[in-house]
C-alpha cells in the first residue's frame, strides 16, 4: 500500500508538477525489471491529448495493445490531483466485470508507481435504481485518493452515471448494450469540466461506435480522434515491450513471425480485430439518387479539352497559338466566378490513360460549397498542365487553398505550384497556399467521409453531368474505406477512372485549408518587368501571356536541353 497523505500534504507535494512531469516520473519507474519508458508512443499520445484539454477523445484501436493500461495511468493522474489543479473523479465503464477488475488493478499499480495516496482496492455495493423496477445491488470497484476523489468501476447501464461528475472512460464501446444512451449521459459531464473517452475495437460498419467515428471524420462531430491499428502499435514498440516483460530476446525476424501468428489466429476477423476495419463495410459509397439530388450547382461550368496526339511535334508558334486559345476560353469561365466568395482548388493529375481534372469549389457566406468550375484535360503535356493551372490560380478570386495530387508523375505540377505559391504543411496545417497530397488509404479514410457528409447534409452542390455521376458512382467501400477501384468507365478511347471524384475530394480539402494569400513572392515571379504587382491584373496581361493574336508565350529557353 502506498504512503497515505492528507489532502494538504498532497497539494504541497504536487502543486508545482504538471501532468507531463508526472508522466516523466512514470517513465523512471522503480525496479530493475521496469521498462525504460512506461508508455509507448501511441499510449503517450492518448494521455497527452487528454492532459492538454481534450474534452472528448474517441479511439478506434486494435485489440490487446495496452490502450486501457495507458488510460488507467491517466485516470490516476486525474483522480489523485487536488481539485484546484483539475482533479476529479474517474469512472470506468465496460461490458465485462473482468475488464473492470483489470482496469482497477492497473490503476492500483499506477497509483503505487506515482507514489500517490491511495487505499487498497476494495469492493462496495450501492443502490442502482430505475423507476418501475426493483432496486438492485450492483457490484463495483473503486480506489480512493487523499485528494478526495476516486476511481470507480461502473456497469454499462446509462443510469449508473446519474448524479456523478468527472472523467468517464467507456472501454470497448462497440460492445456495450446502448452506446448512444450511454454517451448522452456521459456528455452531460462536459458542462462542468468533465472529460469523456470512448475507446474500442470495431464490431461492424453499422455499429454506433463506427457511426460515431464516421461522424468525426466527416466533421459532423468536433471530437478528437485517434486510430491505432496493430501495425502502428508494433512500429511504436509493442512487441519489444512484450519481449522485455516476458524475458525474450527481440529481433526483427521474431517480431515478423509473431505478427504472422497473431494475424493467422484472428483469421477472417483480423481486419476488424487488429486493423480497425469494420466488417460488412463493402459496397457503393454514394447512391445515385443522392448524387443526382445534389446536382443543382448554380452557374457551374465544365470545360473539356483533348490535346492533339501530334501536339509535341508542332512548331512552337503553333503550340503557343493552340494553348492561347484554350486559355482565353478559360478566362471567360474564370470571369464568372464571384469575387465575394472564397475558392478552393483541387487537381487530380493524369497524362496518358487518365484525365487531369481541376475542380474549383466556391464557398459561400453560409459555408456551402458550390462546384463552380471543372476543367478536364486529356493527354495534355506536363508543361502545358503546369502553365494552365498557374494561369487559373492567378485569376482565382479569394483563393483559400489548393490541393494537388502529388502521387507519381503528379508531383511535377504539384511541386511546380508549391514552388511558385508556397508549400502548405498538411501535418502542421500551416504554410503556403499549395498542399501536395500523396493519395493514400489514410487520405481517403480521413477525407472521403467529409465529402459524403456534405452531400448528405445538402452543403455541397454539383453540376448535372453524366460523366461526373459515373465517377462518383464508381467509388466503392472497400474494407470500410471509400476508394476508387482499379476499373475504368467511359466509352472506348475515352476512359475515365473516377477522376472528377478525386478532384472533388481534393477541392473540398482545399476549402478547409483556409490558407489565404500570404503574399508569397518567388524570385523573378509574380511581378511584371516594371516591378508592379501583377496578381490583380487581367489574365491576358499577366506574365507569360502575349498580346492579342500572339497566344501563350513559353518561358525563355523552354526548348533548350542538355548543359550550357
Amino acid at each position: 500500500m502506498a504512503q497515505v497523505l492528507t489532502a494538504k500534504d498532497w497539494l504541497e507535494k504536487r502543486s508545482d508538477e504538471t501532468t507531463d512531469q508526472i508522466i516523466a516520473i512514470a517513465r523512471d519507474m522503480a525496479g530493475k525489471a521496469s521498462p525504460e519508458r512506461a508508455l509507448l508512443a501511441y499510449q503517450q499520445k492518448a494521455v497527452l491529448k487528454l492532459s492538454s484539454g481534450s474534452n472528448v477523445l474517441v479511439i478506434e484501436k486494435s485489440r490487446r495493445i495496452g490502450m486501457t493500461w495507458a488510460l488507467a495511468a491517466y485516470a490516476v493522474l486525474v483522480a489523485a490531483k487536488a481539485k484546484a489543479h483539475g482533479g476529479m473523479d474517474a469512472m470506468y465503464i465496460s461490458y465485462s466485470q473482468d475488464m473492470t477488475r483489470e482496469f482497477i488493478d492497473a490503476c492500483a499499480m499506477w497509483a503505487k508507481v506515482f507514489s500517490l495516496a491511495a487505499s487498497d482496492m476494495d469492493e462496495f455495493v450501492f443502490a442502482d435504481e430505475k423507476e418501475g423496477e426493483d432496486t438492485r445491488a450492483i457490484q463495483a470497484f473503486r480506489i480512493r485518493f487523499a485528494s478526495g476523489f476516486e476511481i470507480v468501476g461502473l456497469s454499462s447501464a446509462p443510469r449508473t452515471l446519474r448524479g456523478k461528475q468527472g472523467l468517464v472512460i467507456i472501454d470497448e464501446a462497440a460492445f456495450v448494450e446502448s452506446l448512444p444512451e450511454l454517451l448522452k449521459a456521459a456528455l452531460a459531464f462536459l458542462m462542468w469540466g468533465g472529460q469523456v473517452v470512448v475507446c474500442s475495437t470495431h464490431d461492424g460498419a453499422e455499429n454506433p461506435f463506427n457511426q460515431l467515428v464516421q461522424d468525426i471524420l466527416a466533421g459532423r462531430s468536433r471530437y478528437d480522434h485517434m486510430r491505432v491499428d496493430f501495425d502502428q502499435a508494433l512500429r511504436d514498440g509493442l512487441y519489444q515491450r512484450i519481449c522485455r516483460v516476458t524475458g525474450k530476446s527481440w529481433s526483427a525476424e521474431a517480431e515478423a513471425a509473431w505478427r504472422a501468428e497473431i494475424v493467422a489466429f484472428y483469421g477472417d476477423g483480423a481486419d476488424e480485430e487488429l486493423f480497425c476495419i469494420p466488417a460488412r463495410g463493402s459496397g457503393r459509397w454514394l447512391g445515385t439518387e443522392l448524387i443526382e439530388r445534389q446536382m443543382v450547382a448554380r452557374d457551374g461550368r465544365i470545360i473539356r479539352w483533348t490535346w492533339p496526339a501530334d501536339y509535341l511535334s508542332w512548331d512552337p508558334a503553333r503550340q503557343q497559338k493552340h494553348l492561347g486559345e484554350r486559355l482565353r476560353e478559360l478566362d471567360v469561365a474564370l470571369a464568372a466566378l464571384s469575387t465575394k466568395e472564397r475558392h478552393g482548388l483541387g487537381f487530380d493529375f493524369g497524362r496518358v490513360a487518365d484525365l487531369s481534372v481541376v475542380d474549383v469549389l466556391a464557398v459561400d457566406q453560409m459555408l456551402g460549397r458550390n462546384r463552380a468550375l471543372t476543367l478536364e484535360m486529356r493527354t495534355a503535356p506536363y508543361e502545358e498542365q503546369l502553365a494552365i493551372v498557374k494561369h487559373l490560380w492567378k485569376a482565382l478570386p479569394n483563393p483559400c487553398g489548393g490541393a494537388f495530387d502529388a502521387t507519381g508523375a503528379g508531383g511535377f505540377v504539384a511541386e511546380g505550384m508549391a514552388r511558385l505559391f508556397g508549400a502548405y504543411d498538411v501535418a502542421k496545417e500551416e504554410g503556403g497556399m499549395i498542399a501536395q497530397i500523396h493519395l493514400s488509404l489514410d487520405f481517403y479514410r480521413t477525407h472521403m467521409p467529409k465529402v459524403k457528409a456534405a452531400l448528405e447534409d445538402g452543403r455541397l452542390w454539383l453540376v448535372k453531368d453524366l460523366e461526373h455521376l459515373g465517377d462518383l458512382a464508381l467509388v466503392k467501400m472497400v474494407k470500410g474505406v471509400a476508394i476508387i477501384p482499379d476499373v475504368r468507365t467511359g466509352t472506348r478511347g475515352l476512359k475515365r477512372h473516377g477522376d472528377s471524384a478525386v478532384s472533388l475530394v481534393l477541392a473540398y480539402f482545399a476549402t478547409l485549408m483556409n490558407a489565404g494569400n500570404i503574399a508569397y513572392t518567388p524570385v523573378s515571379q509574380g511581378h511584371d518587368h516594371q516591378g508592379q504587382d501583377s496578381w490583380n491584373r487581367p489574365p491576358s496581361e499577366r506574365e507569360g501571356f502575349g498580346t492579342e493574336g500572339e497566344g501563350w508565350r513559353f518561358p525563355l529557353g523552354h526548348q533548350l536541353h542538355g548543359s550550357i
